[in-house]
């Protein structure tokens, strides 16, 4: 226990795995909390302090599975394995020395590398967060894969670029102020920039760091504490890392953790990928390139020219279809070659890592030569295709050296191939004549003794050796017999004989010098795959890309979807838009989609959309800005057509729901979200807003929407879709120019409200809620109660003009500014005019008087 202690000290808030023979064992509290997550049997094993110390334990055969388990629900591992064998330990310190025990390695959910615990088609990144200057910085990394990446943000930012990054883990500095309740907090001294600076350049085995990009103290200071993590996380064994790449700001659009929540991009709101929009486009056949659609899907491009390459790669794969679909083919049987590279890093490798890597860059060089032959290559293509060469003599050495399907585990042998190494034949061979030699032992002992049941037999304990019922022990045991006792079970006795004792030892001879030179050969070949480590990673890259490209050309095939096209001025342009997630649904269902258009411009920028609730409000406003995001993410768009300019900022306010984990109501959310959209989007933003106001009363609600409809038409200045049931709203576009009014189509026929989900210009006529209400199934009493209620209140509405009433002479925007910021603030002008250090104590305290008299005339006002 005093050893357990000392390690558990070491592992920190870790739970701790704790090397005893075939089990990895828990105590004390760790324990409770594993037993309690995976739920298995929670005992006790001797006493600390008077109590029984709490056990618990897994298999180490099937460790993987249950580590998988805890890191989902949250908790983070420390591996303790033994450092000596037990023969070592009796050497050092005799026959009770204990054997030595030390942690190996930390298990956190950033620093994965097993397929068994990371899903193949989702990258898993750890983040590090760094503060210098003033500045923010971001480093983030897939070690799975060697992806890197690094940028500067201001803190305003910093939520929406964790939010796009998806990190399974974020480590911060200890003491760091950033609002980052779900950070890891990691030693400071780790997140020196000047460390980093070093560390960084012996990584790379560079002088300068020029190459890879101009680093900020900030991004150093991420870069070094991330760095740091994984060095820790690795008991000093760094994983492979690509060079970083330097992600300079304004390269891709900028989408906050609330419009990606809201428009369902990678995940839908309940945290499922079923119903998402990367669910509805991914057609990628294997995980590299799904990880990578993922990524895209995160971050649209804002460089035109980049989006373009996209687009002419996926256009030519579209119009190639014998092209695309022999790519998909070849891509489909290829294994993960990125995800092999790391575990082979990480000193994790397996043959079969290897093998996969032979076989991957193997297909990778025929699909090279089949698509250089290609004719009207796209750029992108022909930059992509080089990083597919190169690798022949590392594959030939792959191949000449492994069997066709090598093993996971190296322990047994097996996996290099026959007629590779001529001494490692002969060992084989051997350790076979050995084993074909005992067999024959056997067969003459059952002559010899007449006990046919007699066998020879093997197990780690004994070795070799020759059993016999119990009924025929006494003969083999008589003096002369030829056999030596070993062992009685109640069954079964055990002996030994000369000569398998000499069988024996040459097979495991040959059996050890066979393996150790297989062990040779791994250590030499996995030393090849390093040297060549970025190189293949490059080849990763360009194989996730094409399968990207190969997918969305599939998904525009299957769905008709059309090639967007961008422009300078500010347009977004889409005519035929459909809603890709919708759209499938409705289409297992065997229902079509009603499409439409969107036209908006800088004289006519901004929509206000109202019709009856279940008429398709919020579909349009989410559909066009999944097409804004899709055309930017380099795919084909569902429409029949779109031309648009690019979008710095997407924003989506539609739908809200409690925050109670930080006290926020639906309506504190909304206005939070709100409060964003408005400080933060520009005129080349896309904003969607749906319903705001509807969390508080009717007149503060109307208020609200209506000041925040003038402020994005007169501040803002932005493209954008707003919704709204205030019919009073449509009054704004008498006084707002780039206004215009348009409405969701329903009709009531025979009693029935018949929805039409098609756009038209003009306002809404009413609202159709009671319909609704009604499709929705209220008791027919409630329904009638309703419609009395409904009519009276718009008989009192007729009288006295509504809830827009007074609202006829309502100062322009821009003059409502002006004026609140001309109001004079009394208590302050005094404040601001206070000679502090002037003043006696009896005229601090009359002043004291006059503040408070002056606060409160300022709230009677």
């Amino acid at each position: 226990m005093a050893q357990y202690m000392e390690l558990k000290a070491q592992a920190d808030d870790c739970l701790l795995f704790y090397r005893m023979g075939d089990f990895f064992e828990l105590f004390f509290d760790d324990a409770k909390a594993a037993a309690a997550t995976l739920d298995i049997a929670l005992t006790s094993r001797g006493a600390h302090g008077g109590d029984p110390i709490p056990m618990c334990g897994v298999p180490v055969h099937s460790a993987e599975a249950y580590l998988a388990r805890l890191i989902r629900a949250g908790h983070r591992v420390a591996i303790a394995e033994q450092t000596e064998t037990p023969a070592e330990a009796k050497a050092r310190g005799g026959s009770k020395a204990l054997v030595a025990r030390g942690i190996i390695r930390y298990v956190t959910p950033g620093t994965l590398t097993e397929d068994t615990l990371l899903d193949a088609r989702r990258d898993n990144m750890l983040v590090a967060v760094g503060e210098a200057g003033g500045e923010i910085g971001i480093a983030a990394a897939d070690i799975s894969t060697g992806r890197f990446e690094t940028m500067t943000v201001e803190e305003a930012s910093l939520p929406a670029e964790l939010a796009r990054l998806n990190a399974s883990e974020i480590v911060v500095a200890e003491g760091s102020g950033l609002d980052m309740p779900d950070g890891h907090s990691f030693d400071k001294g780790a997140f020196s920039s000047v460390k980093a600076d070093t560390r960084l350049k012996a990584l790379f085995g560079v002088a300068t760091l020029d190459g890879f990009g101009n680093f900020g103290r900030a991004e150093l200071s991420a870069i070094g504490g991330l760095l740091a993590y994984l060095d820790h996380a690795g008991k000093g064994t760094l994983p492979h890392l690509a060079p970083p790449v330097h992600i300079a700001p304004g390269s891709h659009m900028a989408i906050d953790a609330a419009t990606r929540e809201s428009l369902e991009i990678t995940a839908t709101m309940a945290g499922a990928r079923q119903g998402s929009l990367l669910h509805a486009v991914d057609r990628t056949v294997t995980g590299a390139g799904a990880r990578m659609l993922s990524a895209d899907l995160s971050a649209p491009l804002l460089d035109q020219q980049g989006i373009e390459s996209r687009l002419d790669l996926v256009e030519w794969l579209h119009n190639h279809s014998g092209q695309r679909d022999a790519l998909r083919v070849a891509l489909r049987a290829l294994p993960d070659i990125g995800r092999a590279l790391g575990r082979v890093a990480m000193g994790r490798g397996t043959p079969r890592d290897l093998g996969q890597i032979r076989d991957g860059l193997g297909e990778a060089r025929m699909l090279r030569e089949r698509l250089g032959k290609a004719d009207g290559r796209p750029a992108l293509l022909d930059r992509l295709l080089p990083a597919l060469d190169g690798h022949g003599a590392l594959v030939d050495e792959l191949s000449r050296a492994l069997v066709p399907s090598p093993p996971t585990e190296s322990a047994s042998g097996g996996y290099i191939a026959e007629g590779y190494d001529a001494a490692l034949d002969d060992l084989r061979a051997l350790s076979s004549d050995g084993r074909r030699a005992i067999a024959l032992l056997e067969a003459k002992y059952r002559d010899e003794t007449g006990i046919a049941a007699l066998k020879i037999r093997h197990n780690a304990v004994l070795g070799y050796h020759v059993e016999v019922p119990s009924r025929h022990g006494d003969a083999l045991m008589k003096e002369g017999s030829g056999f030596s006792h070993r062992q009685t079970l109640a069954g079964v006795v055990r002996f030994n004989s000369v000569d398998l004792h000499e069988q024996a030892t040459r097979v495991a001879q040959a059996g050890g010098h066979a393996l150790a030179a297989e062990a040779a050969h791994l250590e030499t070949l996995i030393d090849m795959v390093l040297a060549r480590k970025e190189a293949i990673t490059h080849a990763a890259h360009a194989l996730a890309r094409f399968d990207v490209a190969a997918a969305l050309a599939e998904r525009a095939a299957e769905g008709g979807w059309a090639r967007p096209h961008f422009v300078a001025q500010q347009k977004l342009e889409i005519i035929g838009g459909r809603h890709p997630v919708v759209e499938d649904a409705l289409h297992k269902a065997g229902q079509p989609f009603v499409a439409n258009d969107c036209v908006l411009s800088g004289a006519d920028r901004l929509w206000l959309v109202t019709g009856p609730n279940m008429g398709g409000k919020s579909t349009f406003l989410r559909q066009n800005a999944l097409i804004v995001l899709l055309a930017q993410a380099g795919a084909f768009v569902p429409a029949d057509s779109a031309t648009m300019s690019l979008v710095d900022r997407l924003f989506s306010r539609v739908g809200a729901s409690d925050n109670l984990a930080r006290g926020r109501s639906t309506f504190m959310v909304e206005m939070v979200e709100t409060a964003a959209i408005l400080s933060q989007a520009t005129p080349h933003s896309f904003v969607i807003l749906d319903e705001v106001g509807r969390g508080t009363s009717t007149y503060d609600g109307l208020a609200l929407a209506w000041a925040v409809v003038e402020a994005v038409h007169e501040v803002n200045q932005c493209r954008c879709l707003f919704a709204t049931h205030y019919h009073e709203l449509t009054r704004l576009a008498e006084t707002l120019k780039a206004l215009s009014l348009h409405h969701v189509r329903a009709r009531e026929w025979k009693g029935d409200l018949v929805l039409l989900h098609e756009l038209a210009e003009g306002p809404a006529d009413r609202s159709y809620g009671i319909a609704v209400a009604r499709l929705a199934g209220l008791p027919p009493a409630v329904l009638a109660r309703a419609k009395d209620v409904l009519k009276r209140l718009e008989a009192g509405k007729e009288k006295t003009g509504g809830i827009a009433a007074g609202l006829d002479d309502l100062p322009l925007f821009a003059a409502s500014i002006t004026e609140e910021e001309a109001q004079p603030d009394p208590l302050r002008e005094t404040l601001s005019a206070l000679d502090v250090d002037a003043l006696s104590p009896r005229d601090a305290l009359e002043m004291i008087y006059q503040l408070k008299l002056l606060a409160e005339t300022a709230t009677e006002e």
